[in-house]
């Protein structure tokens, strides 16, 4: 992907008289009963995420607004602890792991799944051991895993929450803090019109083209790998000043290269955040007394807000963290560094709104594989004819 364009600039044509790529997926159909295959209420597709810190499924079927989730599976599994140390999964990890996927797969098989995408993120792109453990999930398991390249993992992670984007400002910074890494896209809105799906579909080919109006990055820091350079139980103000700084310093080479701070000031911006860290500062935000999708997915918050809540989680024990219902045990230790990161980057480009998602790298492996298929036109042609 290239750098913003200077001036207005037309993406070209689509090739003419091409299929469009398929993902590589695992097309679970070719192996399932007849009777799983036919369903009036349309096929069910599936995208799994088995990153740093987290297992993920979701199954949906197409919809006429985007899709309809048919069942979902997400588990704390931690396979890429210690990876930053060690260069290697280890065992304990990786039957941690296999523990969910074999969930996964049950899942998968009796929802009748006509495809899927099976990935992996960066703690099988960085262990020196991760292809062993993907041909143990593949014998023990039966599931095929690709492990998606950066790039691949930012498009996607754009994909699945592009219709939040607000085409009315100028620029927008989507980014994804995860365990092992942490992708941010800038996107120039200035020749983007309109909302919603039409909208997304221009800002997603925009991205995947690299036609000079997105730029993209992936840090190789997450929550995991931060926490466990720095530690996450106990933070002072000084360990969290050195995490935002270790940051800063990975973030520093990009905006060298493209210079965002100076184009964006003066312009319309807003940040983009899909991860466990945005989403759990805003449900303590909100004040919710227990995590709530409904009212996180969507919202807006103030930066100013963002930085005050990050530095009531600073001056809270580990033990508060954990009773904080937003946080619970398995984050309390790993909360801080993502607002770390948060931080470095809210520093690195000044803005004064974030919008939040809780969606994000399953929801834009659903929406190609649908779209590969024409699965979102022959569901409103399947509803007609009912």
């Amino acid at each position: 992907m290239n750098g913003f364009a200077d001036g207005p600039e037309k993406a070209g044509p689509a090739p003419q008289g091409e299929e469009p790529a398929r993902s590589p997926a695992l097309d679970i159909a070719r192996r399932l009963p007849d009777r799983f295959q036919t369903d009036s209420r349309g096929p069910v597709y599936g995208a799994l995420d088995l990153g740093t810190n987290n297992c993920r499924l979701l199954l949906a079927r197409p919809s006429r607004r985007g899709f309809r989730v048919v069942d979902a599976f997400s588990r704390i599994i931690r396979l890429g602890e210690g990876v930053s140390q060690s260069g290697l999964l280890s065992n304990v990890a990786m039957n941690r792991t296999i523990e969910a996927l074999r969930i996964c797969a049950h899942k998968l098989e009796r929802a009748g799944t006509h495809r899927a995408r099976l990935v992996a993120t960066e703690a099988c792109r960085s262990a020196a051991n991760s292809s062993d453990f993907l041909s143990r999930v593949k014998g023990e398991v039966g599931l095929d895993i690709e492990v998606l390249t950066p790039e691949e993992e930012a498009i996607l992670a754009v994909a699945g929450c592009a219709t939040l984007i607000d085409t009315n400002v100028d620029y927008a910074l989507v980014f994804d803090i995860g365990g092992g890494s942490s992708e941010l896209v800038w996107i120039d809105l200035r020749r983007i019109s309109g909302n919603g799906q039409h909208a997304a579909s221009r800002i997603i080919d925009s991205v995947r083209r690299g036609n000079g109006q997105s730029v993209w990055t992936s840090l190789p820091v997450g929550v995991v790998t931060l926490a466990e350079r720095f530690g996450g139980c106990q933070v002072t103000p000084d360990v969290f000043e050195a995490m935002v700084n270790y940051v800063a310093a990975l973030i520093a080479p990009f905006e060298e290269r493209h210079g965002f701070r100076k184009r964006i000031s003066g312009s319309a911006v807003h940040f983009l955040g899909t991860s466990g860290t945005v989403t759990t500062v805003a449900g303590i935000q909100l004040g919710l007394p227990r995590y709530d999708r409904s009212k996180v997915d969507g919202c807006w918050m103030k930066v100013g807000d963002v930085n005050r809540v990050t530095y009531d989680l600073l001056n809270r024990t580990y033990e508060q963290r954990i009773a904080e219902p937003c946080i619970g045990h398995d984050r309390a230790d790993l909360v801080l560094a993502g607002c770390a990161i948060l931080e470095a980057i809210i520093r690195a480009w000044p803005c004064e709104r974030l919008r939040v998602a809780d969606r994000g790298l399953r929801e834009g492996i659903l929406s190609s594989l649908m779209m590969e298929d024409n699965a979102f036109r022959a569901g409103r042609r399947r509803r007609r004819g009912e």
